[in-house]
Parts: structure tokens; C-alpha cells; sequence
């Protein structure tokens, strides 16, 4: 009996807040960044921002929190900033083509007819 007691006083650890959200914007952030780029820069966004206030949480307290949610609290960090970078990039990437077909065809002949 006695040894039931003090297991039930122990402390249990609780997992991070925003864990599996981070986890899933960031793979959504990577998933969409072919959407010209600004939906997976936006998930991402968000992504970076709730796993900041996460970590800044498990840094104040880090016996508290499980290591399950942390690796996947790291997961999703790390894929919204895949996806952040894929994103950037495929957006450079758009304006650069609209540029380039803007300019070449302003400079088409049909003016001339």
C-alpha cells in the first residue's frame, strides 16, 4: 500500500504544448510549397513561431516535459524550415518567371498589325 501512495505523489511528465501542430505545419509547409510559395511560407511561419514558444517553455522546465514531444516538436521545426526555404525559394522563383515572360512579351510585334 505504501508503495502505491508514493508512485501516485511522483510527478508525471506532460508532453509539450503545440508538439504534434508544429509537427504537421511543418510537413504541410514542405507538402505545399509548390503553391507559389506562399502557403508554405505562411505555414511555416507559424510553424517557427508556436515551436519557439514550445522550446522556450521546455528550456524554463525540461523535467517537466516528456522527450517524445520534444524530438517531435524538433521534427517540425526542422521541416518548416525546409519548407520555409523551399517556399522562398519557389516564390523567387515565380516572380522571376513572370518577369521574364512579362518583358519578353511586351516586346512581341503585335502593335505593329
Amino acid at each position: 500500500m505504501e508503495q502505491n501512495t508514493s508512485l501516485s505523489g511522483a510527478s508525471k511528465q506532460e508532453e509539450l504544448p503545440n508538439h504534434l501542430p508544429v509537427l504537421i505545419l511543418g510537413i504541410l509547409s514542405i507538402v505545399t510549397c509548390c503553391c507559389y510559395g506562399i502557403v508554405g511560407m505562411v505555414l511555416g511561419g507559424i510553424a517557427l513561431f508556436l515551436a519557439s514558444n514550445s522550446n522556450n517553455l521546455y528550456l524554463a522546465n525540461p523535467e517537466k516535459y516528456t522527450a517524445g514531444s520534444l524530438k517531435n516538436l524538433k521534427t517540425g521545426k526542422l521541416c518548416a524550415i525546409i519548407g520555409l526555404a523551399l517556399s522562398a525559394l519557389y516564390f523567387l522563383y515565380v516572380i522571376w518567371y513572370f518577369l521574364i515572360v512579362g518583358a519578353s512579351l511586351s516586346s512581341m510585334p503585335w502593335d505593329q498589325f
